[in-house]
């Protein structure tokens, strides 16, 4: 609820308790109407539409060429590998309920996913234990913030890879590609963004996916009314309670509403694609020619597909190719 609506909502209960208070007990109580909270920190974004994407870095899936992988435990003197074996754990920032990229696993209450997993392998590769590892529990919002501040060694976290973003940070090679799409209730008869024009559609700050909403139009001219929240969980919540006519995000994501509520269906060609990548500190590019390393070489030799498979079933496709420059 917005702070004005709130105030209105207390300006009404005051009213009405006057009103009763001055009345007979004979006097019929006003109706009362339901309450449909929203997760905390949702906003509407308004505005004019977002310039055009940032296209100077050229390819942005382009990262720093590999530099061979030393063996666990045995980082070069002097890296910021070195500097993580020291301190004794691996931090990534990550997110604890992105079914079934990074979520906590109902049963044991650990993290599991697609994220977690690739997260585990990088501190496989520095100290032979893929458990040495500290997850920063963060939103899409503190990303990159996290790291410019150290608090983290880099972040797997659905992070879309995009020039905009390789200006402030180190980001690696792809190690998934996703699209944006819209999900919707299953009884709805929408069947792409064109027919959102006007419509409230639930997205998360601090992602591509709501640069992307902000600069679409339905098929009446309209924008959709963009809703944002902090939280991929929370526009689940949002189509659920039917605040929302339909939530857009990467499929990776959306596919996980549908696994936890088959009233939700996921439809439409992608609005966008959705390289991801693993963010590091913009001066630890060592670390960032390590971490293309290990991407390489689980890729190569079926650990990758593994994870894959066993996040979302079935037999992956290839897995996206390094590109590498500098």
């Amino acid at each position: 609820m917005t702070t004005r609506r709130a105030a209105a909502a207390l300006v009404a209960l005051l009213a009405l308790t006057a009103l009763l208070a001055g009345c007979s007990s004979t006097a019929a109580p006003a109706p009362v109407q339901p309450v449909r909270p929203v997760p905390s920190g949702t906003t509407v974004v308004a505005g004019a539409p977002p310039a055009a994407p940032d296209t100077s870095c050229g390819d942005p899936r382009t990262s720093l060429t590999p530099t061979p992988e030393p063996p666990p435990g045995a980082m070069p003197a002097g890296t910021a590998m070195a500097r993580i074996v020291a301190r004794g754990a691996l931090i990534v920032g990550i997110d604890q309920s992105t079914v079934p990229l990074s979520y906590r696993d109902p049963r044991s209450g650990a993290l599991t996913g697609l994220d977690v997993r690739i997260a585990q392998e990088m501190a496989r590769a520095i100290f032979g234990d893929p458990n040495r590892i500290r997850f920063r529990i963060e939103n899409s919002s503190q990303r990159i913030p996290n790291l410019l501040s150290g608090q983290v060694d880099m972040v797997v976290q659905a992070m879309t890879v995009t020039c905009e973003r390789k200006r402030q940070i180190g980001m690696s090679s792809v190690y998934y590609d996703a699209a944006q799409r819209i999900a919707v209730p299953a009884v709805s008869p929408v069947t792409s963004i064109a027919e959102l024009g006007g419509r409230p559609v639930c997205t998360i700050t601090g992602t591509t996916s709501i640069t992307t909403l902000r600069a679409v139009r339905g098929a009446n001219g309209q924008p959709p009314v963009v809703v944002g929240v902090p939280q991929n969980s929370d526009c689940l919540v949002l189509l659920q309670q039917g605040q929302v006519d339909a939530a857009t995000t990467d499929d990776t994501i959306l596919a996980g509403y549908a696994l936890e509520d088959r009233r939700v269906a996921v439809r439409g060609a992608p609005l966008a694609s959705e390289p991801y990548g693993i963010g590091v500190a913009p001066q630890n590019t060592d670390l960032l020619r390590f971490t293309n390393s290990v991407l390489d070489r689980i890729k190569a030799d079926g650990t990758w597909a593994a994870i894959v498979a066993a996040t979302f079933g079935g037999t992956p496709a290839p897995p996206p190719p390094g590109q590498y420059a500098g």
